[in-house]
This record gives C-alpha cells, sequence and structure tokens, in this order.
C-alpha cells in the first residue's frame, strides 16, 4: 500500500532521531550528518592536497596519496566527532567513543606512521647504496610519505572542525 507523505509528517519525522532531506518533488533522502561531515572533510583534506605550495605546481596523484599537509585522517575522525557532539551532545557515548578514536588516530597519524615513513625513508637511502649485483639493488623502493607532521594532523583537524560546523550551519 502507497503512503502519502506529507510536509508535516516528514518535518515531524526529521526532527526525531533519524533525520531526512526534502528534496525536488517531495522525495525523502536519508541523511546522515555526522557521515556526510567525516566524507566531506576527507574530500576536502584530499582535495587541498593536490595543491604543492612549496613547489607551486597541482599533483593530481596526491588526491590517493597518504601523508601531507592537511592530514585526512585527522580532518575525518574529528568532523565525526564534531558532528557528533553538535547533533547529540558531548555527554553521548557515541561522542565518547568518537573522540577517543580521533584521538587514536591522530596519535598515530603524526607518532607511529610518521615514524615508519621516515625509516622508509633510510632504508631507501641504504637500499640504493648497494652495488647493482646485489640482489636487493632492483628492490621497489618503499613509500616513504605515510604519516604527519603534528602542525599537519592539528590543521587537518582544525579542518574537520570547520567543515562539520559549516555543514551543520548550513543544514
Amino acid at each position: 500500500m502507497d503512503e502519502v507523505l506529507t510536509m508535516a509528517s516528514v518535518e515531524a519525522s526529521s526532527s526525531s532521531s533519524s533525520s531526512a532531506a526534502v528534496v525536488k518533488g517531495g522525495a525523502v533522502l536519508p541523511t546522515n550528518f555526522p557521515l556526510l561531515s567525516a566524507f566531506l572533510a576527507f574530500a576536502v583534506a584530499q582535495f587541498l592536497k593536490t595543491f604543492r605550495y612549496k613547489e607551486k605546481r597541482w599533483d593530481s596523484k596526491r588526491l590517493i596519496a597518504s601523508g601531507g599537509m592537511p592530514s585526512s585522517h585527522s580532518a575525518t575522525v574529528t568532523a565525526l566527532a564534531m558532528s557528533i557532539g553538535l547533533q547529540d551532545g558531548t555527554r553521548a557515548s557515541s561522542f565518547a567513543l568518537a573522540v577517543v578514536l580521533a584521538a587514536i588516530v591522530m596519535y598515530d597519524a603524526s607518532g607511529i606512521r610518521l615514524h615508519a615513513g621516515r625509516q622508509a625513508e633510510i632504508l631507501n637511502q641504504i637500499v640504493c647504496e648497494y652495488p647493482p649485483e646485489h640482489p636487493l639493488s632492483n628492490v621497489r623502493p618503499l613509500r616513504e610519505p605515510l604519516g604527519h607532521t603534528p602542525f599537519q594532523v592539528g590543521a587537518g583537524a582544525v579542518l574537520g572542525c570547520v567543515v562539520s560546523f559549516l555543514l551543520r550551519s548550513s543544514a
């Protein structure tokens, strides 16, 4: 049986626990503010990485690369935590979970992954010094830009907060 949705019923259902967006023609699309914020923050951070500020050029390979400025990992998890805090309040269990997740991801990005990238850089230098007949001289180099400096992590966190705040205020 077909149900008829009126604007009053859509508004009533969207003010409850799940949100919905009304598009042209009265169709209702479900939305998830925290998820949209996280994905948008990730996309903006990855897009910003394509502009190589020091070399003043566009590098499209950076769209899918890790490392760099700003940290898309930090932008994603802080946008998620911020949007959950804005939507559900800071006393919600989901907010606590998101904050802990953000702290772990940002610690990992600026600590463990940063040092793994530095070790890869040194290992690549060592392998380059091997003579051509050495079995490891033809090994593909390790990826070096794995992690982020604390400044890149902070910039990603600020970006994530800004994206979720602007997305919330535009809704």
